[in-house]
């Protein structure tokens, strides 16, 4: 992932993060050609799906569902196929490194807590491609793609540092309308982090971040944000603009 002193933001949710693309005079057609070299050479020159007709119709229904739970059942329906075929074409966007899960907090002996996981692609350029969306990011596609943005730099922490053990979403059973975005686990302590893809922060916003500070272990809460000011809240909530969340990050000092 670039992410220079030459890093945008609103470019990066736009055209993504892929050196390759990001160095491309061509952005756009750089995205283009990724997809079509995807399914050319990584899905259909190796064999590795059988139906390559129902792969392809898959691929942009799964980008619809980027930052949401997976419900199997209702993709295999809407893309005329089979759910355990459904399941097979998402494992080969894990094991092509296209895409990755977000398991929900399972707390230990609490059996409803357990819930879909959420599925993101790794860049916010290529699940935009492969939606065929190339002009500038809507409203409504905005906070999925940041969400996702901040979940990729979240994974490449854990995988690069190990600085965490695990990256989960919270969402308690007793409270339907109530979730926090990542949950990191570091031994017994827990920080919880929630993205919003806006400039000026809402009360609202807080809801997940102040319902999950009874849950054991909690250490630190963040609201990480498209705004330009940093504060923190009477309650302890850090409010981060994004690149003051990325310097943290940089700095290994979550």
């Amino acid at each position: 992932m670039e992410m220079g002193e030459d890093f945008c933001l609103n470019a990066a949710l736009e055209m993504g993060t892929i050196p390759l693309v990001h160095n491309a005079e061509d952005k756009r057609e750089t995205l283009k050609s990724y997809v079509q070299t995807y399914l050319k050479e990584e899905i259909q020159a190796e064999a590795i799906v059988r139906n390559l007709a129902g792969f392809s119709r898959f691929l942009p229904v799964a980008a619809l569902l980027h930052g949401q739970t997976m419900n199997l059942s209702n993709l295999a329906r809407d893309c005329e196929v089979g759910r355990p075929t459904v399941s097979g074409f998402f494992q080969i966007l894990q094991d092509t490194l296209l895409l990755k899960t977000l398991s929900a907090y399972d707390a230990k002996l609490r059996v409803r807590e357990r819930k879909r996981a959420k599925c993101y692609f790794i860049d916010p350029g290529l699940v935009r491609a492969i939606k065929r969306q190339y002009g500038p990011v809507t409203v409504e596609e905005k906070g999925p793609l940041f969400e996702g943005l901040i979940f990729t730099l979240l994974m490449f922490q854990k995988d690069t540092f190990d600085d965490f053990e695990d990256v989960l979403y919270w969402s308690p059973a007793e409270s339907k309308h109530v979730e926090v975005d990542f949950l990191l686990i570091q031994g017994k302590d827990k920080i919880a982090i929630e993205a919003k893809s806006t400039d000026v922060i809402r009360p609202e916003y807080f809801k997940g971040l102040r319902a999950i500070a009874d849950l054991k272990g909690i250490r630190r809460r963040m609201l990480v944000y498209c705004g330009q000011r940093r504060r923190v809240t009477q309650d302890g909530i850090e409010v981060l603009p994004f690149s003051d969340f990325v310097d943290v990050l940089r700095k290994r000092a979550l």
